[in-house]
């Protein structure tokens, strides 16, 4: 099984809904799938489940989100208890997120340092993201894990990417997406080496300690604004930054000379800005690109539907190719 993080250091550039309809997607193409809710916003989780189902969740004690899997293990005590996730389809699990998940950042930063010299407790505290995905994907027999990160450089996004193998980084077309990869490139290639180090020192008790690979798997631009099937001139100057800015910040290579974005191997899609279908989507909480008549999409609606699933169907196969993932014959 894969995990695969969507991550930027900005916030606002579509990150969440990009997790959730890649769950979708992948499920459409007949994968197995876990939507994990590692951000303490939960703003995945509202896309699955709505307001009362979410107050029920956060009413019962039961370990049912990812915090209440972990906290056992934050009390002190020495394992986690087995998750309970969601399944808003049969062919998709979720990993509920939880406000009081960042209660856990202080106890994170310990435990990264304490790695360091090999102590098992410290392991087992940053490992724990890791094991409550693995159980989360053993239950429905997962080919893949999609890992929804809030749009910050702390201790919790770093635990959380130990666990993951891949990362996309969604973008926007303006200058603080651009800075935002700036920012978190370096960051990634550093954590990267230091969990390595770490890694090589887990204790012979702590088991299933993860590579936590982390590589980048290449970037998508969302939500640009076409006409005439070209994007907006005051996009068009950040979107001819981003190869040579993802080259430079994420591969520590030389940012000149990259290709146009429309030919970088490194861009796995360019999405448009299906603001209209959006609205729609979140009433009757489905993904806009399976959209029916019966749900309001109607009208030329039908076609920007038709044109929203070929972009993500062509995105989740780049990802599929560029980490790995088999995806079934049809």
């Amino acid at each position: 099984m894969k995990t695969i993080a969507c991550f930027n250091n900005k916030g606002g550039v579509g990150k969440t809904s990009l997790v959730y309809h890649l769950a979708w997607m992948f499920r459409e193409l007949g994968l197995q799938v876990v939507a994990a809710d590692l951000d303490p916003q939960a703003n995945l989780t509202s896309f699955f489940l709505d307001e009362d189902a979410i107050e029920r969740l956060w009413q019962e004690d039961r370990p049912n989100t990812v915090w209440r899997a972990i906290r056992p293990l934050y009390e002190g005590e020495a394992g986690l208890q087995a998750l309970e996730p969601r399944f808003p389809d049969d062919s998709i699990a979720l990993v509920p997120g939880d406000l009081e998940l960042s209660r856990y950042e202080d106890e994170l930063s310990r435990a990264w340092a304490e790695c360091t010299d090999g102590k098992a407790r410290a392991f087992r505290v940053i490992t724990s993201f890791a094991r409550v995905i693995r159980a989360a994907a053993e239950r429905i027999g997962a080919h893949l894990t999609l890992v929804d990160l809030g749009p910050n450089l702390g201790s919790l996004n770093r635990a959380a990417l130990t666990a993951c193998d891949h990362v996309v980084l969604p973008l926007g077309p303006d200058l603080f997406s651009i800075q935002g990869l700036r920012n978190v490139g370096p960051t990634l290639r550093t954590w990267r080496g230091q969990w390595a180090e770490r890694r090589r020192k887990a204790p012979d008790q702590v088991t299933d300690v993860p590579e936590g690979g982390m590589a980048p798997a290449g970037y998508v631009m969302m939500r640009h604004t076409v006409r005439l099937d070209r994007p907006v001139r005051a996009y068009e100057r950040w979107m001819a930054q981003a190869p040579g800015a993802y080259r430079q910040a994420v591969l520590g290579q030389p940012a000149e000379p990259s290709p146009s974005i429309e030919n970088d191997p490194f861009c796995l899609a360019r999405l448009k800005d299906f603001r209209s279908l959006m609205a729609i989507a979140q009433e009757v909480r489905k993904p806009m690109f399976l959209l029916k008549p019966a749900d309001g999409a109607i009208g030329g609606h039908q076609a920007a539907v038709r044109d929203c699933y070929e972009g993500f169907r062509a995105l989740a196969e780049a990802i599929a190719q560029q980490c790995g993932v088999s995806l079934p014959t049809r």
